[in-house]
């Protein structure tokens, strides 16, 4: 017989004693995408054209546009807001749960080094800015930018320096997808390359956002490299919750 009474309370331990500003976002991220017209379980929205409708307003309303943001003759101020609300915004399932699981493979550990309200902080800031730096970079587009994607990587910028020696489980395409486990300074620095390398051939048209991806990651582990020293990763001995890279 389960014991479901024992297995609620210390689940509940877990989260109120875990890290609490990692499992939030993952819910408020998952909650959001459920309620929105992308998320497809919200009869209120119709179906159809009536549905795309929805679907384009709500990228327009809350996403990231170049355009409206860098221009400062025609700039709205609810424009400067958007590089955050856009954090909350995601495109797909598959882009969702993608973001979510590097969030809460590196966040956990990250945000019980940095402590609740400093991880929460250096996560909005640096989805803020790596919004930013990528609309300056592409100043006329009008594609929408949405994703939790460049705070994350951020977390992953100041993960490698505070955990380098932390093992993390991850699948590569051209190993057959095999969970195979590697330190983590080397997916993150295999991952980073990755990304300046897309980063350098992709224009401001739909698709990934690499640059994005590299600003966050740079100024993730250059917070953690003034705040926590070269040593940072001294205590970083670790191992992760596992999960994909």
């Amino acid at each position: 017989m389960i014991d479901w009474r024992g297995a609620t309370l210390g689940a509940w331990r877990t989260l109120r004693g875990g890290p609490t500003v990692t499992y939030g976002l993952i819910a408020g991220c998952v909650l959001l995408f459920a309620l929105s017209p992308v998320g497809g379980m919200n009869p209120a929205y119709g179906t159809g054209d009536t549905l795309l409708a929805a679907q384009g307003a709500y990228f327009r309303d809350w996403g990231v546009i170049p355009d409206d943001l860098t221009h400062l003759s025609t700039l709205r101020p609810e424009a400067l807001l958007t590089p955050l609300t856009a954090l909350f915004v995601h495109g797909s399932w598959l882009h969702l749960l993608g973001n979510m699981l590097f969030l809460y493979v590196f966040g956990a550990m990250a945000e019980e080094r940095m402590g609740a309200l400093e991880f929460g902080l250096f996560y909005l800031v640096c989805g803020y800015l790596a919004l930013c730096g990528y609309a300056l970079a592409h100043a006329d587009s009008g594609q929408t930018l949405v994703g939790a994607s460049g705070a994350i990587s951020g977390v992953l910028g100041a993960f490698l320096l505070l955990f380098p020696r932390a093992r993390v489980t991850s699948l590569f395409p051209f190993l057959f997808f095999l969970p195979l486990r590697f330190p983590a300074w080397v997916v993150l620095v295999f991952w980073f390359a990755l990304q300046w390398l897309a980063a350098r051939s992709a224009g401001a048209g739909p698709g990934v956002a690499y640059l994005a991806h590299v600003i966050g990651f740079a100024l993730g582990f250059a917070y953690a490299w003034v705040r926590y020293g070269r040593k940072g990763g001294a205590r970083a001995a670790l191992p992760s919750k596992g999960g994909g890279g």
